[in-house]
């Protein structure tokens, strides 16, 4: 047995750790096993949340960028009482589990942020800092509401995926000081030693973007890793790494080998290690003064750092009635009875680009609600994401509305996430559509955790024009489509605009993707707004029979109807069908979904400046570009593949 009970909590822990990934047959104990000291000390000492309020709004939270090592996490969950039975650890990365191979937000309680891909980790932990600092100045006194810190644990993957540096830089050029990043440099990847793949001076790195760094050299050294803790917490105008050198998959025979970085011990290797701590004893053990150490600290801490919190709170209504109601109602999430009621006024006939449309409406919201943040990619003034008024967000402005992402569209992305994540605040970000590639997977994280973000994205089809084919979206559309719980919204004028905003704020656990044109549109008599809550609607009726149903999305609805009147002079009859979303639109009962678009689709076509794949569910011709866009005025590339009336007609009477 080993001689004190620090030992004695991380013998255990590491145990559990070797029996979990064991028992699994599959898992990742190098790393798991090397930050135990770290991350025991870290929740032992530090570390401040109520297991039995686990959405307390003042909790520090905790990101473990580096997702795959999950069975550290599961066994501190568990002693620390966040409702994760001995059974759930055994069941580790089991179909149906609680406790799978990569932790998820909104599966089990306990974990702050679901991680896995590499370094998205560190950007959500940005976004939860960014999160914390803004609702601290956004209130009077706000302090006394939200005053706490984000830690996050990484290993050297993920600080060699790029997203990690564009997120590094933001945290530091935002002087984020409540932000703590705990890198285990134990210097071996899945292939190899590090050194097969990079050389980087990481104290020079983290210098350069404005952070302080904290060395520890033995990450067994608990009396090293309290001083470091106690460090980084003081600083007062930066974020703050702690780089830690750590052995993998420590007392292995194994150790410091990728072998041990994403296999088990197996059972003799696994008992080789636990002889290394000095613990004997059956599989999945845990000793009754473990469990107490964790009650006497980290749940009594937590339990007293809530119930202070709520009389402290009370005393700060008392005072400040109308900013504590505030606060209650929109730290649950809800914004809706901070909806606007009166939205800019859109006339029939007008023409406007709905990247216009949309910045009009985003003023409209952002005046009405008082927890909306968000910015864009170096691309406010194009993608016309600017609110009049706002503030920027930055060191000195932490109450500011406005975030310059700078050109960063991943780590933008992933922090919104983290923004999202910590409660209290809507967001949005936005981008040209091209460069959702760059974006996607955060968006796919998003989805993934339920999380309501919005994304602004203009220049949406081949009419970008000048800019060619690197800036011409083709495949884009099909791609955010293909994500599971995700809306996609195309709107056709600044009517559905209008629709989508609202639908996209009143979303609870589903991402919303606003697709806008930078060409003018014109605001069409057939469009209304609250046809995008159906997806799809009819917004011209056929004569009498229709020979076809013409369904069309964006700024193709205008030309599909002026399609409808040629074919009517050869007394082809059509119907004209917007389909702003498919997604809501396949969510309807099918008695609606046949009444707009019919049961047989073989007369069915469809008209997308965007490629035609998937189309076959709605219609069985298409007008799309299947291939990359050109170089060229908007109107000759638009007229080059085909996106005319004339065309189209002529092509559709082919078809009889």
């Amino acid at each position: 047995m080993k001689n004190t009970i620090d030992e004695l909590a991380i013998a255990t822990i590491r145990s559990l750790i070797i029996d979990m990934t064991n028992k699994a047959k599959s898992g990742h104990p190098g790393m798991a096993i090397g930050s135990t000291p770290v991350v025991y000390t870290l929740f032992k000492n530090h570390l401040v949340s109520d297991p039995t309020h686990p959405d307390f709004i003042n909790r520090d939270r905790f990101v473990l960028s580096s997702g795959h090592n999950s069975a550290l996490l599961y066994s501190i969950l568990h002693l620390c009482e966040y409702g994760l039975s001995l059974d759930d650890l055994k069941n580790f990365r089991q179909l149906g589990s609680v406790t799978p191979g990569h932790p998820e937000s909104n599966l089990t309680i306990g974990v702050d942020a679901t991680s896995g891909p590499l370094g998205q980790g560190i950007a959500q932990a940005v976004g939860l800092a960014i999160a914390e600092a803004h609702l601290r100045e956004s209130y009077k006194d706000g302090n006394q509401l939200v005053n706490h810190y984000t830690y996050c644990l990484c290993g050297d993957g993920c600080l060699q995926e790029g997203v990690s540096q564009e997120a590094i830089t933001i945290a530091g050029y935002n002087k984020l000081n409540k932000l703590i990043l705990i890198y285990d440099d134990n210097g071996v990847t899945l292939d190899g030693d590090l050194s097969l793949s990079s050389n980087d001076d990481v104290k020079k790195r983290f210098l350069a973007a404005n952070w302080n760094v904290i060395e520890i050299n033995n990450g067994e050294d608990l009396n090293a890793i309290e001083k470091a803790l106690k460090a980084a917490k003081r600083s007062t105008d930066k974020p703050t790494l702690i780089w830690m050198k750590t052995i993998i998959g420590y007392g292995s025979i194994k150790q410091g080998t990728n072998k041990v970085h994403g296999a088990p011990l197996g059972e003799e290797d696994g008992k080789h290690a636990k002889e290394v701590y000095g613990f004997n004893h059956e599989e999945f053990f845990i000793p009754e003064e473990v469990r107490n150490i964790f009650k006497d600290t980290f749940i009594a801490r937590g339990k007293k750092a809530y119930e202070d919190y709520q009389n402290n709170f009370e005393k700060y209504k008392k005072n400040n009635q109308v900013a504590a109601d505030r606060f209650l109602s929109l730290i649950n999430g809800s914004v809706d009875k901070y909806l606007p009621n009166e939205l800019p006024e859109i006339k029939p006939g007008e023409v406007i680009s709905t990247r216009a449309a949309s910045n009009k409406m985003l003023n409209a919201y952002a005046l009405a609600l008082p927890n909306l943040i968000g910015g864009s990619a170096d691309v406010a003034s194009s993608v016309m994401t600017n609110v009049e008024g706002s503030k920027t967000f930055n060191s000195k402005n932490y109450d500011g509305t406005t975030i310059n992402f700078g050109i960063r569209e991943f780590a933008m992305t992933s922090i919104q996430n983290g923004i999202l994540l910590h409660g209290g605040l809507k967001s949005f970000v936005g981008s040209f559509f091209v460069f959702c590639d760059y974006m996607k997977p955060a968006m796919r994280m998003a989805a993934l955790s339920k999380i309501p973000a919005i994304y602004l994205f203009s220049h949406d089809s081949i009419a970008v024009g000048e800019d060619g084919p690197t800036h011409q979206p083709v495949e884009q559309l099909v791609m955010l489509r293909s994500i599971p719980n995700f809306t996609v919204i195309r709107p056709a004028d600044a009517k559905e605009v209008s629709g989508a905003y609202r639908y996209a704020f009143n979303q609870k656990e589903t991402p919303t993707a606003l697709i806008l044109s930078r060409q003018g549109l014109p605001v069409l008599n057939e469009t209304m707004a609250e046809g995008v809550d159906k997806g799809a609607y009819i917004v011209s009726k056929e004569k009498k029979h229709a020979d076809y149903i013409l369904i069309a999305t964006g700024s193709e609805v205008a030309l599909a109807l002026e399609v409808q009147k040629l074919l009517l002079e050869d007394k082809i009859d059509t119907r004209v069908v917007s389909m702003p979303s498919w997604e809501i639109f396949d969510a309807q009962d099918e008695e609606y979904k046949t009444s707009v678009i019919g049961k047989d689709t073989s007369k069915n076509i469809s008209l997308e400046m965007l490629s035609t794949f998937g189309w076959d569910k709605y219609a069985k011709y298409h007008f799309g570009v299947d291939t990359f866009g050109l170089s060229g005025k908007a109107s000759d590339v638009i007229t080059h593949f085909g996106f005319t009336k004339e065309n189209i007609a002529e092509r559709i009477k082919s078809f009889k």
